[in-house]
């Protein structure tokens, strides 16, 4: 199954914003899955990174995740693949920030866990260390003598 992870937000004073994810540091993405066979939820967080690639059992190819449930045991996979969009403040509407292409299993949840970059708006100013994991971040830009913020963040998926 084929669908997107969509970031919306109410940004004051920054733009740009997404997460930290980079060759030398790949974000880890953290999420609760469900089987799709079965129906039961993984009672534990999972996190996947765009850079790992683990064999699927048969020699079935290679996954950014796999997983074997543990109520039903069978083997199911997922991939993700960042967008490289970000999320600006002249957005309207939901902005995909990473594709998902799953097998035999759910992504019910994205746990906003790590760290987020985004801009100022006026001036050079970089917020490298934005925590959204209480969906919302204030903090001071000291070029533009201001706050900014993000609040009202919304992750939902949509299929594609």
């Amino acid at each position: 199954m084929g669908y997107s992870l969509t970031l919306s937000a109410e940004l004051e004073g920054v733009t740009s914003l997404q997460p930290a994810d980079s060759l030398e540091s790949p974000f880890e993405y953290t999420f609760q899955v469900q089987c799709t066979s079965c129906r039961e939820i993984h009672s534990k967080e999972v996190n996947i990174n765009t850079l790992e690639k683990h064999e699927m059992s048969g020699s079935r190819g290679e996954a950014n995740f796999v997983f074997k449930c543990q109520f039903c045991k069978r083997e199911s996979s997922a991939n993700i693949t960042r967008t490289k969009k970000a999320y600006t403040i002249e957005d309207d509407k939901p902005v995909a920030i990473l594709d998902i292409d799953s097998r035999g299993l759910e992504i019910v949840k994205f746990i906003p866990v790590g760290n987020f970059i985004c801009s100022a708006v006026e001036g050079p100013t970089k917020f490298t260390e934005v925590d959204l994991s209480d969906n919302e971040w204030y903090d001071y830009d000291d070029n533009a003598g201001a706050e900014v913020s993000i609040t009202d963040v919304k992750w939902d998926f949509v299929k594609n």
